[in-house]
């Protein structure tokens, strides 16, 4: 018999509520045995996740890219994570981590597949900083990038995942650059930048390709640091988009299993969409440790 999954719903992710009986209804069209719950927060749908993970269930969150990570850190730190099946039913501003997959945006249509029996075990980035521990799944930025989705928090969230460019034209001309130092396990590379970024899936912002040749099973995380002058940005936005901005000559891109990241400037650092902290950080990879629902 199919195991029934316990469905965890962010009433607060995305530009406006996505209803309880909307996910009934969307389950109960593809025959998905479910029961759909609703936290009050998301500490307590932490607790839930692991609870149900404990307990051989598998879990679905209702939300983006936020509360997916955040679900997922919990996993992790709750010793649970390798035993859990974690299924997204998008409806978050930017549910960037389901389009690596080719999952729909739309609710009703990803609900299908919590019915197939297809998995994908997946890697999981670690960031350590000041801030403690925190782990994703997605994308991890520091610089310009984090500082366009700190801005964009304060923006109108009816705007959708249009709040990240109106986010770089807010944050991008009083940004400051700054040296940066990347220590791998190899060698220490120094130079000027505007922004890095740690990716694990593909996508970021609501569909910008940001890391077209990443991969969620390698163990590594698809760095890039980027630097190119300000008058430059909006020509290069249409090309990061498509994913065609690697050959930029201000974009210097490695495949990294750990590293450390030491900006001269307490840089705002972000992973999924939530602004973690400022600063240095390490960064390394659990490889293939969750198994996702596709």
């Amino acid at each position: 018999m199919t195991r029934e999954w316990l469905v965890l719903r962010n009433a607060t992710a995305g530009p406006s509520a996505v209803s309880e009986s909307r996910v009934v209804a969307a389950l109960e069209r593809h025959d998905v045995r479910a029961v759909v719950e609703s936290p009050p927060d998301i500490e307590e749908m932490r607790r839930a996740a692991c609870e149900a993970t404990e307990q051989g269930r598998p879990v679905a969150v209702v939300g983006g890219d936020g509360t997916v990570s955040t679900v997922v850190d919990a996993l992790v730190h709750g010793g649970v994570v390798e035993r859990a099946l974690l299924g997204v039913l998008p409806a978050g501003t930017g549910s960037d981590l389901i389009r690596t997959f080719g999952i729909p945006q739309n609710l009703e249509e990803a609900a299908r597949h919590l019915a197939t029996p297809n998995t994908y075990r997946i890697d999981v980035g670690r960031m350590e900083g000041v801030w403690g521990v925190r782990h994703f799944v997605n994308v991890a930025n520091a610089g310009l990038a984090a500082a366009v989705v700190e801005a964009s928090d304060r923006l109108p969230r009816r705007i959708g995942s249009a709040r990240y460019l109106a986010g770089v034209v807010k944050t991008a001309p009083g940004f400051k650059g700054c040296e940066v130092e990347l220590i791998t396990p190899r060698r220490v590379h120094r130079q000027h930048a505007l922004l890095l970024v740690a990716a694990n899936g593909q996508f970021f912002g609501g569909g910008w390709n940001v890391a077209p040749k990443a991969l969620l099973v390698d163990g590594e995380l698809d760095t890039q640091l980027v630097d190119v002058p300000k008058a430059a940005i909006p020509r290069l936005l249409p090309r990061l988009v498509r994913g065609m901005h690697l050959t930029h000559p201000g974009v210097r891109r490695r495949s990294l299993s750990e590293f450390t990241f030491t900006p001269e400037l307490e840089w705002p650092v972000e992973v999924d969409g939530d602004v973690i902290g400022h600063g240095a950080f390490r960064a390394s990879v659990l490889r293939t440790v969750l198994d996702l629902k596709i």
